[in-house]
């Protein structure tokens, strides 16, 4: 049975529908009033506050905290310098995705690790023998996600170094680099701050001790107020993901230890994360193998945005009388995209953008077929019928606002 989070008691009474998911063992909001545009908009025109506690979250500890990381993650984690934040993905031995996150270095020898899916025992595994202490510290923090272009205004309100010195020098906070962190207090509360998120907009993420959740809540909904603030729940994030092109486990990739088939499993340059694969000198990553030779003798499989033209959605379904049916919230289910006769491959989440007024998804093609401009046929069931319209390959992100790294 889900558990509530630390701040079950405010997002319970916020929360007008009581509509929860079920998120890695915890109550999440899905959408907090009936409906979820409000929600959604206030990410991107204002600020929106997201209960994300039910992360993993695991600290490396110890003289070879960094060596360890660097044998899990396959970005070069000796280039993570402390107050930085790295994405990451981890393979298997065979190259496969296990899970993506974020690794924090919160000291020379102290890291904080976040995943979607468990993965405690994969971290002692990869670094037995190593001297470094892994503890899986889920339930000791919470966190919270501040989303949106206000977000920086609100921060500066609250946190101790987010006020102006006697010299009217700059905060850290105002002066906080896209995927940086700092340690600040708000009121007389120990919280880290991560410029970091899962939309796309600009945005930070806080992590505190939980016993101080309902002040820290309290605090931000206070001053977020007169900056347009609203708590939003996952049917908002994710719209807002797909928007800035950013994959979800368990739907638009599997993790490699509950895939079923071989075909079930992605490499990081199959979901687009080849970005993040360094293949650096003494190096020595799980799955750098199969990597190497993927990256030499090229993948199967590309992760692409795809756009879906409205206007031959009009046509296929004003055919059965009716309006186009795709708007409201986003859809995870695994549809088939076609060029010809032939089938490519298949969209894995889609939506209409609110604010790019498209209906858009993230799909999987051969990779033959994801170069940019590639036009396609996605498919659609209207009236129990199964009928195509068009789509074209596009790049992603979606969406970017200019304030998001600035």
């Amino acid at each position: 049975m889900p558990i509530p989070t630390p701040f079950h008691s405010r997002t319970s009474e916020l929360n007008q529908g009581q509509e929860w998911r079920h998120w890695s063992g915890y109550l999440g909001a899905g959408v907090y009033e009936m409906f979820h545009e409000r929600e959604y908009w206030a990410i991107r025109n204002a600020a929106a506050l997201i209960d994300v506690s039910p992360l993993f979250k695991y600290e490396f500890t110890g003289p070879d905290a960094e060596r360890a990381l660097n044998r899990i993650m396959t970005r070069d984690m000796r280039k993570c310098r402390v107050g930085q934040v790295m994405y990451s993905p981890w393979c298997d031995d065979e190259g496969k995705v296990i899970d993506d996150g974020t690794v924090s270095r919160l000291g020379e020898q102290h890291f904080r690790v976040t995943s979607a899916d468990p993965s405690w025992r994969w971290f002692k595994d990869c670094a037995w023998g190593m001297d470094v202490e892994i503890r899986d510290v889920s339930t000791e923090i919470a966190s919270l996600a501040l989303q949106g272009p206000n977000s920086r205004a609100i921060l500066e309100k609250l946190t101790e170094d987010g006020r102006r010195t006697t010299d009217n020098s700059p905060s850290s906070v105002a002066n906080l680099k896209y995927y940086a962190l700092t340690s600040t207090t708000i009121a007389d509360i120990p919280v880290t701050i991560t410029r970091t998120g899962y939309t796309g907009d600009l945005g930070y993420e806080l992590w505190f001790a939980p016993e101080y959740a309902v002040r820290v809540w309290d605090m931000l909904m206070e001053v977020g107020t007169a900056y347009g603030i609203m708590p939003a729940g996952l049917a908002a994030l994710d719209i807002s993901r797909i928007e800035a092109g950013l994959v979800l486990i368990e739907v638009d990739y599997f993790s490699s230890p509950r895939t079923f088939i071989p075909g079930q499993k992605s490499s990081p340059f199959e979901i687009g994360l080849g970005w993040a694969v360094k293949f650096a000198e003494g190096k020595d990553f799980v799955g750098r193998k199969a990597l190497e030779a993927e990256a030499k003798n090229g993948s199967t499989w590309a992760t692409v945005g795809v756009e879906i033209d409205w206007v031959s959605l009009e046509k296929i379904y004003g055919a059965k009388d009716l309006p186009v049916q795709v708007t409201g919230r986003a859809n995870r289910s695994s549809v088939p995209l076609y060029v010809g006769h032939r089938q490519v491959g298949y969209v894995t989440s889609h939506t209409f953008s609110p604010i790019l007024k498209r209906y858009i998804g993230l799909a999987t093609l051969e990779t033959q077929f994801a170069k940019p401009g590639t036009e396609l046929e996605m498919e659609f069931t209207v009236e129990h019928h199964r009928e195509r319209g068009r789509a074209v390959v596009g790049k992603l992100p979606f969406y970017e606002p200019e304030w998001k790294r600035g």
